[in-house]
């Protein structure tokens, strides 16, 4: 059995208003070295079978077709050991 890890993350240039409140709570709860943070996702995804070149290649098309709005969305895929 492999694990396949799939990051989200907003592109760079779209605003990220829950990252942005995060960044306000932190600064009020004493936390003032924070100068930005950004909110994401994290897919887990247990797969049967080797973790091969194959495997990350089915991934990414899970990525791009269901788990990331590519329009405003980036993504990356990894397999955990």
């Amino acid at each position: 059995m492999a694990r396949v890890v799939v990051d989200v993350m907003l592109k760079p240039e779209i605003l990220d208003p829950q990252g942005q409140a995060v960044q306000g709570a932190l600064l009020r709860l004493g936390f003032d070295s924070v100068t930005g943070v950004r909110q994401g996702k994290r897919f887990e995804i247990d797969v049967d079978g080797p973790a091969d070149d194959a495997l990350v290649s089915r991934a990414q098309e899970m990525a791009a077709t269901l788990l990331a709005n590519l329009v405003i969305e980036d993504y990356s895929v990894r397999v955990e050991s």
